[in-house]
């Protein structure tokens, strides 16, 4: 089933792509919730003319998400958690830390397109998440991770 997204939908695509799903995907889930709609010819027309009027609007997208993926590049995070023996940690470090992280040094960042390796981090040391600015910028942010002041 060919359909059209309104939405960015998570491990399937941004909003005005056109995917193929399975049927009962399609008509059970993306359809009913809004997520999407049927890609029929005339939908695809108006997609079409969609996309060229917005081309202009994303270029000056693009280059405000790569002036921002240069300022992330540019900072130096630590984040600070209680650790055990060894350099294990109490607990995990995930992409909202990470996300609250950057909040503190003054880039807000949705924790829905940081992209931690492994979906969590449970030790001490360098590390680098990806972020998603744009669908067509992904930014690499580097972090490390330290023990917590007693």
């Amino acid at each position: 089933m060919e359909l059209i997204l309104k939405r960015d939908v998570e491990n399937l695509g941004f909003a005005d792509d056109v995917v193929e799903v399975k049927n009962g995907y399609g008509r059970n889930y993306l359809i009913p919730q809004g997520f999407a709609v049927l890609a029929t010819p005339s939908a695809k027309k108006v997609l079409a003319e969609t996309l060229k009027q917005r081309s202009f609007k994303e270029k000056k997208e693009i280059e405000d998400a790569q002036k921002v993926a240069k300022k992330l590049g540019g900072l130096e995070i630590k984040i600070s958690a209680k650790v055990g023996t060894g350099d294990k940690l109490f607990g995990s470090i995930s992409n909202a830390d990470v996300a609250d992280a950057f909040a503190k040094e003054g880039v807000e960042l949705e924790k829905k397109f940081i992209t931690v390796p492994g979906g969590t981090i449970k030790r001490l040391g360098q590390y680098e998440a990806s972020v998603r600015l744009h669908r067509e910028v992904v930014a690499p942010v580097a972090f490390e991770i330290v023990a917590q002041a007693k």
